[in-house]
């Protein structure tokens, strides 16, 4: 099954479009986040037409609880369900860590209705798509199928959210599973495991700071009862959210909804997601990883920032668009001073990480070229980062950082599941659909003056973890460069080359 990725190493425009790029549940990647700048005019003239004539998102409630969000799009006759619980690794009790993960897996086992995989195969058998993710803030399943099959997978998903059947014989070999899935994607990959630690470090307080996946010597004690507990809990209608995009219409989907969904009883009432909160941070704070099986080292450096939910008015704005003017592609004051200028990067970038319940992350990374080392290319990130925070930005490069967010929210809704990931993780981190519909505006609204603010509060060395990536051998980031006769060392560069390896976080 899978976990929502952060350090995909991409810009928070494209974050923007795709809300993280999860690793699903099948086994496999989403594709990447579309590019944001190479459209020709001509087509943003046709997407900003198009955009124009796109039906209005509406939404109801079901007697039980259950919201219902409908996305129309009417250009091909598929359709896109998705339910989201508002519920993940964050709201988990203590000492159970892994258990809202581990529980994405057991939904996919048999219910009372229908015998383990029948679902999937009916998915399969009209060549359909289907899968899982799982995050801090929230647990989401999909599926995107032919319309005229949607009442039956909207069935099968109600039947999942009442029925399921645990048993010893189901819930014990998938713990296997997932111990074996921390082995491949945290255990044997360094970048993962610095990652994991930069978090903890980070979120002294917080459960943001344990691992979606959990940590192992939890994972071993998760049982069938922690399971059930779980899944009776928060699986319940009037903590979730049913998002349909596609060949749609509102009476449609109302009616198939009250014919399957409807016929849930709400079972529980999960109280108010109360977490603990981070304290002011005091210290800036570093972690070390060295490994033999590293082969290009990088440094990342991760501060604690207002999300999109808990910051001020306009403070998310701000710093969505203060990482890419930083960091946010081959335009970006990085990429230009690093890789162009100075030579010393194969990648470098940063971004910032807004969609959260409770507090978000801004983040920049570098990995070094040739001849240069680690510490060089960490001392240039750290340069132009206290020039922004110095000097501020400029409103030409505002102008354009604004240009290249308008033009990805119109290309994300081209896509059916990427626009119904971006409605269903705000609904699910405390946002409303006109908290999403106004993004724009709000972006829009951003001046000079709250990013410079935005920069000067919150970039500074108390609030930040630095985290060092060395391969065998190198004692400091002094002494780490590109292996001869990489890719990196001979100077092939990319905008996101180096970039820190994917791990566990909110989306």
């Amino acid at each position: 099954m899978s976990l929502s990725i952060r350090r995909a190493g991409i810009s928070a425009i494209a974050l923007a479009i795709a809300l993280s790029t999860p690793v699903f549940a099948q086994g496999t990647q989403a594709p990447p986040a579309p590019a944001t700048a190479a459209a020709s005019p001509a087509g943003e003239a046709a997407a900003e037409k198009a955009e124009a004539k796109r039906p209005a998102i509406e939404s109801f409630t079901l007697d039980n609880g259950l919201k219902v969000v409908v996305l129309p799009d009417h250009r091909a006759p598929i359709a896109t369900q998705m339910i989201w619980y508002k519920v993940g690794s964050a709201d988990e009790p203590k000492g159970v860590s892994g258990i809202a993960h581990f529980l994405e897996h057991l939904m996919f086992k048999g219910t009372k209705t229908h015998s383990q995989g029948e679902f999937s195969a009916a998915v399969s058998a009209i060549g359909g798509e289907e899968n899982a993710f799982t995050s801090y803030d929230y647990t989401a399943y999909f599926q995107q199928v032919p319309v005229e099959a949607l009442r039956e997978m909207m069935a099968f998903e109600a039947d999942r959210m009442e029925n399921l059947v645990l048993t010893d014989e189901v819930v014990l070999p998938e713990r296997d599973v997932i111990l074996e899935e921390r082995r491949m994607r945290i255990d044997n990959e360094p970048g993962a495991q610095l990652s994991e630690a930069v978090d903890a470090a980070l979120f002294q307080n917080h459960p943001y700071g344990t691992p979606v996946i959990g940590w192992r010597n939890e994972m071993e004690k998760l049982s069938k009862e922690d399971a059930i507990a779980f899944y009776d809990r928060f699986y319940t209608p009037n903590n979730a959210t049913l998002l349909i995009a596609g060949d749609v219409t509102l009476e449609q989907v109302k009616q198939y909804a009250e014919e399957t969904y409807g016929k849930v009883p709400r079972r529980a009432d999960p109280g108010e997601r109360v977490r603990p909160q981070e304290p002011e941070p005091l210290a800036a704070r570093t972690v070390t990883l060295t490994d033999a099986r590293v082969t290009q080292p990088s440094v990342q450096t991760t501060w604690l920032v207002p999300s999109d939910n808990n910051g001020k008015p306009g403070e998310s704005e701000a710093l969505d668009l203060l990482a890419d003017i930083l960091g946010g592609g081959t335009t970006s004051r990085l990429y230009r001073a690093l890789v162009v200028d100075q030579g010393i990067a194969a990648g470098t970038g940063a971004y910032y990480q807004g969609t959260a319940l409770d507090d978000g992350q801004f983040m920049t990374y570098g990995t070094p070229r040739g001849d240069a080392t680690l510490d060089q290319v960490e001392k240039a990130v750290n340069a132009e980062v206290e020039k922004i925070v110095r000097d501020g930005v400029t409103e030409a490069e505002l102008e354009a950082a604004k240009n290249r967010v308008r033009k990805a929210l119109i290309y994300q809704r081209d896509n059916q599941t990427s626009m119904a990931r971006r409605y269903g993780a705000a609904l699910s981190t405390g946002r409303s659909i006109e908290d999403v519909e106004s993004w724009p505006d709000r972006i829009e609204a951003v001046t000079v003056a709250q990013v410079n603010a935005a920069a000067k509060q919150y970039l500074q060395p108390p609030r930040s973890v630095t985290g060092y990536l060395l391969p065998a051998g190198a004692q400091t980031s002094a002494d780490a460069k590109a292996p001869e006769g990489s890719p990196e060392a001979a100077g092939a560069v990319s905008p996101t080359d180096g970039a820190p390896v994917a791990g566990d976080t909110r989306s």
